[in-house]
Order: C-alpha cells, then sequence, then structure tokens
C-alpha cells in the first residue's frame, strides 16, 4: 500500500497525473457498443427517406445514388486507411470516426434539399469505416480472457441488433412525432456523444506505435489466416448481400404486401432480419464455426425461397416469417465465419485483416443495393426481388458446400490417422537405426 501511495505522490510532484480511463472490460463493452453504434447511424436515415422524397421531390435512381455514396465512402476508408490503427493505436481512430459521425449527424439534422443528404452520407460512411475497422480490432485486444470465439460473438450481435434497433426506433419516432425528420437524429447525436466520451477514456491497447501510412492499402491476409477468411467472406457475401437486398427494396416490398404507408410495417423486414439474427447469434453462439456457416446459408436459402414466395403469392405473414428465416441465417452463418477467421489472426494484423473482411462485407451489401435500384424500375419490385434473391441462394448454397468441407474429421478418424502416423514415424526409424 506504501508503495502505491509513493507512486502516486511521485506523480503529483513532477506534474505528470494519471490519465483515468476505463477499465479493460468496460472498454471492451465500448468497442462492441460503437460497431453497434455504426450500424445503428448506418440505418436511421432508411425510414426516412420517403419523407425525403415526398419534401424534396427526387428520384428513385437519385435515392439509389445518396446510399451509393455511404457506400463508397465507407470502402475508401477501409482501403487507405483500414489498418491505420495498427499503426497510430484504437482510441485516435475511434475519436476521429465518432467526429466524423456526429458531423454527418448535423448534417443530416439541418438538410434543406438533396445535396444535404449527398454530403452526409458521404461523411458518414469515411467515418463509419474508420470506426468500426478500429472497434473491431480494439475487440480482439481488450477481451478479458482473450476469446476469439467471444469476440465474433459480440461482434456479431452489435452488429445484427444494431441495424434492427436503428430501423425499429427510427421508424417508431417517424410514426409518433410530429416532426419526423428531427428526433431520430437527435437521439443519434446523444448516442454518439456517449461513444464519444468513452472513446476519450479508453485505455491504448496498441503499445508500438509509429507513423501512418495514408496510402492506398491492397488487402493483404497472412496465409495462415486464408482458409478461415474464405469462409468469413463467403458468409459475408451471401448474408450480407441479403441485408442490401432488404435495405434497398424491403421497405417497398413490405408496404406493398401489408398495403400500408405506416413506417413500421414497412420497416418490418429488416427489423425482423436484424433481430432474428442477434437473437440466433445469443442462443447458439458457442456452435462450431463450420457449422455455424453451413446452417446459417442453410436457413438463408429457404428464408430466401420463402420471401419470394411471399412475393408471389402477396402474403404479408409469409413474408414476415420468410424474413424471420433469414435472419436467422444472416446471424448464424455471418457469426460463424466471423469467429472462425477472428481465432486465427495475429496480434499485428488484427485491423488491416478486419478491414479486409468489411471490404468483402460493404461490397456485399453495397452493390445488390445500388444494382437493384437501378433495375428496379425496368423490371418490377417482385421480378427484381426473385431475380436477386436467386442470386443469395446460389451464393449461400456454395458457402454451405465450403462450409461443410472444412469440417473437422471424425475422432475415430483422426485416431486412426494418428495411429498410421506413428507407425510410419516408428519404421522409418527402424530403419535408420538399421
Amino acid at each position: 500500500m506504501n508503495h502505491v501511495v509513493q507512486a502516486q505522490d511521485t506523480s503529483a510532484v513532477i506534474g505528470k497525473p494519471r490519465r483515468r480511463s476505463l477499465s479493460r472490460s468496460v472498454a471492451y463493452a465500448l468497442a462492441a457498443y460503437v460497431i453497434g453504434l455504426g450500424f445503428f447511424a448506418a440505418v436511421t436515415p432508411s425510414p426516412l427517406y420517403q419523407s425525403y422524397r415526398a419534401l424534396w421531390g427526387f428520384s428513385s435512381l437519385t435515392l439509389t445514388l445518396v446510399y451509393a455514396t455511404y457506400a463508397f465512402g465507407v470502402l475508401v476508408t477501409l482501403l487507405f486507411a483500414g489498418s491505420v490503427s495498427d499503426d497510430v493505436g484504437r482510441r485516435p481512430v475511434l475519436l476521429v470516426g465518432l467526429s466524423g459521425l456526429i458531423v454527418s449527424t448535423i448534417c443530416f439534422f439541418f438538410a434543406s434539399s438533396v445535396a444535404w443528404l449527398f454530403v452526409a452520407r458521404g461523411v458518414q460512411g469515411l467515418a463509419t469505416g474508420a470506426a468500426i475497422s478500429a472497434a473491431s480490432a480494439a475487440l480482439l485486444d481488450l477481451h478479458p480472457r482473450r476469446d476469439a470465439w467471444g469476440v465474433g460473438l459480440a461482434n456479431a450481435v452489435a452488429s445484427s441488433a444494431g441495424i434492427a434497433l436503428g430501423v425499429l426506433l427510427t421508424s417508431l419516432a417517424v410514426e409518433i412525432g410530429s416532426a419526423p425528420l428531427k428526433p431520430p437524429y437527435v437521439l443519434l447525436f446523444g448516442l454518439l456523444a456517449v461513444g464519444f466520451v468513452g472513446a476519450c477514456a479508453m485505455p491504448e491497447p496498441v503499445t508500438n506505435r509509429r507513423r501512418p501510412r495514408l496510402t492506398f492499402q491492397r488487402p493483404h491476409v497472412p496465409a495462415p489466416v486464408r482458409r478461415p477468411f474464405v469462409l468469413a467472406g463467403l458468409t459475408a457475401l451471401s448474408s450480407w448481400s441479403l441485408g442490401g437486398l432488404f435495405f434497398s427494396l424491403g421497405p417497398a416490398l413490405s408496404a406493398r404486401l401489408f398495403d400500408s404507408k405506416n413506417t413500421v410495417l414497412a420497416g418490418i423486414g429488416i427489423v425482423a432480419v436484424g433481430g432474428t439474427a442477434a437473437l440466433c447469434q445469443l442462443l447458439l453462439g458457442r456452435t462450431s464455426p463450420w457449422l455455424s456457416a453451413c446452417l446459417g446459408s442453410i436457413a438463408l436459402v429457404v428464408g430466401v425461397l420463402l420471401v419470394v414466395l411471399a412475393t408471389a403469392k402477396a402474403s404479408s405473414s409469409l413474408f414476415v416469417i420468410g424474413s424471420a428465416f433469414c435472419g436467422a441465417g444472416f446471424g448464424v452463418g455471418f457469426l460463424g465465419g466471423l469467429r472462425g477467421l477472428v481465432g486465427a489472426i495475429p496480434a499485428q494484423h488484427r485491423a488491416s485483416v478486419m478491414a479486409a473482411f468489411y471490404i468483402v462485407a460493404y461490397a456485399a451489401i453495397s452493390v445488390p443495393a445500388v444494382l437493384a435500384g437501378l433495375v428496379v424500375g425496368h423490371l418490377g419490385l417482385q421480378s427484381t426481388f426473385e431475380a436477386f434473391g436467386l442470386v443469395i441462394v446460389a451464393i449461400s448454397s456454395v458457402t454451405a458446400g465450403w462450409a461443410w468441407a472444412t469440417r473437422p474429421a471424425p475422432s475415430g478418424e483422426r485416431r486412426r490417422t494418428t495411429r498410421t502416423q506413428s507407425r510410419a514415424s516408428t519404421a522409418r526409424g527402424s530403419r535408420l537405426r538399421e
């Protein structure tokens, strides 16, 4: 005890008081909070777009370009600065990312024309790429027991819950509030302020820091990580493509099937996907990665086919059931791929590998959304959803097959292989002695 007091007295004498910081467990929770908040912020404008269109009279193409601006911003940050937190530390990048999200929220709040939406979405995309890549790496650094499975679970649940809560709370604010375009951003601003204050007090887990390199960085995945990265990339491609399809066409399809202009009903498909995903991730969080990826991909196939059938039958109940299956597949499959990946990443490559993973994920969520927005005016809502849905079914089927191929050998087979190798080794030793 005397040693502690002396150390404190000495620091006070030399004028270097120690900065108060969060415990590692609280900082870990904060990193998960930032991941969820990034997705919460990303979907907050989505339920408001119909109000924006009614107010400013822009086309579906313009709306698609607004979303593409966000996706482009995320990918630019990941390509040019995705691994910067490996160099300068997690906390500075988190603070920059959260500051950018606060600026974009202010732009949305004061938006008076569609030009403001482009600016706000662009800034939001750039900031989201920085915040989520740094927070994902921080999760790996700060977990109290260095449990890669726990890190994957926290990351996946935070992402899914952020999507569901963002759409649900924004939709409720639109229906309840007298000025629906303002309250969602007030709520988002408050949540971001909490995250920013927390990041200021966050301990810095990166000890060997160096000057950052803000140049184009080809996504790099070290050789030992490539096999789990392929599985994680396939699960991200299938599940996030589904997310992009729901973000782009889900509200319009839901409004048609329910024959309602209610914003909550329009967003019920996205809420069902995100909410069911988070619930299934919590329930099946300890399932082996290959099995999670396999089962999740199968559930995605079933869910997408049910939604396609719902569009053909004009059945709102079948649409909700199919969305729930899609959410189960999204959550379990994404979790399985992600958990298998995070357990294999070397400490010095955490930010760069997670940035590469999110490049795949955001490309998967962006390209279908943009393409669907471009062709829906020509093909119609039902045909567009069916066409893109069948592509997702094909990708999910490939993912299920790949996951099954990566399953570990049965214990009996492993024992036989071990005995065979042992006998071969003994025989070689005997020949050498002779």
